[in-house]
């Protein structure tokens, strides 16, 4: 393998690992900037702001399956990270699984990959005996599927 090549394939998973992260960022934004701004009119926290105040300071947050339903459903919109974060962070430090609707997409509302998501993370949950905290901001299932 010639350095020049070696050069180009280290470019191109660069621009790979730039694109990632991209749609991470768009994927963490759930509904977008106009969906929080909504929930802060109605005295809301977008569910991320929500999650980093019940966490110890400085505690990291283990998010799990943020790519989960990505490209999916897209005749009713995107649906960013199922409409529902999962994760593992401490609270009083004690290890907890969060799991929490993000009502910037879709008001909340489950699709079978949200329920697909939510049961992993009780499955993780409860292999790992980690207790459970919910923060439930749902319309319920999305009725139009």
């Amino acid at each position: 393998m010639s350095r020049q090549s070696t050069s180009s394939g280290s470019e191109l998973l660069r621009a790979h690992c730039a694109a990632i992260s991209k749609e991470e960022a768009v994927l963490r934004g759930g509904g977008g900037k106009a969906g929080h701004e909504r929930q802060r009119k109605m005295g809301r926290l977008p569910v991320r702001e929500r999650i980093s105040h019940l966490l110890d300071k400085d505690s990291p947050f283990f998010e799990i399956a943020l790519w989960a339903a990505h490209k999916m459903y897209e005749e009713w919109g995107k649906i960013p990270a199922a409409g529902v974060v999962t994760g593992i962070g401490n609270i009083e430090g004690v290890p907890c699984m969060i799991i929490a609707n993000d009502a910037t997409v879709k008001a909340g509302a489950f699709f079978p990959q949200t329920a697909k998501k939510v049961i992993r993370a009780q499955r993780i949950a409860f292999e790992c005996s980690l207790p459970i905290v919910y923060l439930v901001d749902s319309a319920g299932v999305f009725l139009p599927m």
